[in-house]
């Protein structure tokens, strides 16, 4: 894999909270892809660590949060302006994530694995790997995903390219996710979707992933 650094247009690893730069840079966008990584997969439990964003002009921001915060103001009036769209691949932990750890409230939202599932319907395969290989042409190095990303004084080079890479291509992802579900007239049903993940998400924060299960 190449460098990080020579990858994106801009690339900065920020510290707690987005700088007024590139809060500003980002408040020009119509759609953000956005992604976090935490201690484990369990809200609550396991406390966020990195929250990585990605523009239309391919400027990734690479938010670290530490131990014992709990807010981020610049990020989290970028994530909950309505006239952004953010863009997740598995939006509903994301979400869940971002309210649980510093007290978000995402909207609107594009999840490109609910995307996935209503599109590409002739694919038992919706991971993010599998979806930027086929949609993009690209494999993503998925081998830092578990990995200890509480360690925000010293998140290696590896961790920060996988965390970029995660959302540099999510955008052009949606995109051709939108003209699929538009030729078979899915559009409607996934905006409808989309508009249910802050309900999924916090259910799921709240342990009540099963309520609809019979």
């Amino acid at each position: 894999m190449t460098n990080i650094s020579s990858n994106p247009k801009n690339f900065a690893v920020l510290d707690r909270d987005l700088d007024k730069e590139w809060f500003d840079r980002f408040s020009q966008a119509s759609k953000l892809a956005v992604d976090t990584e935490a201690m484990g997969l369990i809200h609550g439990r396991d406390r966020l660590c990195l929250v990585q964003m990605c523009d239309q002009s391919d400027n990734v921001g690479c938010i670290k949060i530490h131990i014992g915060q709990n807010s981020a103001p610049h990020l989290k009036a970028l994530m909950e302006n309505t006239s952004i769209e953010k863009v997740f691949h598995f939006a509903r932990f994301d979400v869940a994530a971002l309210a649980s750890g510093l007290g978000i409230d995402v909207n609107p939202i594009f999840c490109t694995k609910l995307g996935s599932r209503l599109a590409r319907t002739y694919s038992p395969r919706h991971g993010l790997k599998d979806v930027v290989h086929e949609l993009v042409g690209l494999e993503l190095d998925k081998q830092s995903q578990s990995s200890d990303w509480g360690r925000v004084e010293e998140l290696s080079d590896s961790q920060l390219a996988y965390a970029a890479n995660d959302v540099r291509y999510l955008l052009t992802v949606r995109q051709k996710l939108e003209k699929m579900l538009r030729r078979e007239n899915r559009w409607e049903l996934a905006e409808k979707c989309f508009r249910c993940i802050p309900v999924m998400a916090e259910l799921d924060r709240w342990r009540f992933g099963q309520i609809f299960e019979h």
